[in-house]
């Protein structure tokens, strides 16, 4: 018994001590930031110009597309309560 015990805490004091051993970590030296040379922002090419017209007319074309669903929608709810009204006075006569 006292063999076993002895073995055991053998067994748990070299795995302590390999787990205490830490592998070399290298770290890099920190390097100064370099001054970076700021160049005035360039005008915008012909391409950016008519892309951007063309995206603006894009977002106009949606938002008339979104104002016809409402009304759209709105005509539709109008339909469905005349239609339940329909049904409910079909029931009574």
């Amino acid at each position: 018994m006292k063999i076993a015990i002895f073995i055991l805490t053998a067994l748990l004091t070299v795995g302590a001590m390999s787990a205490q051993t830490a592998a070399p970590t290298v770290v890099q030296a920190a390097v100064a930031p370099s001054v970076a040379i700021q160049t005035p922002p360039a005008p915008p090419s012909a391409t950016a110009v008519s892309a951007l017209k063309m995206l603006q007319e894009m977002k106009a074309a949606n938002e008339n597309v979104l104002k016809k669903q409402a009304a759209t929608l709105l005509q539709l709810e109008e339909i469905q309560k005349a239609a339940e009204q329909l049904r409910i006075y079909t029931k009574r006569g």
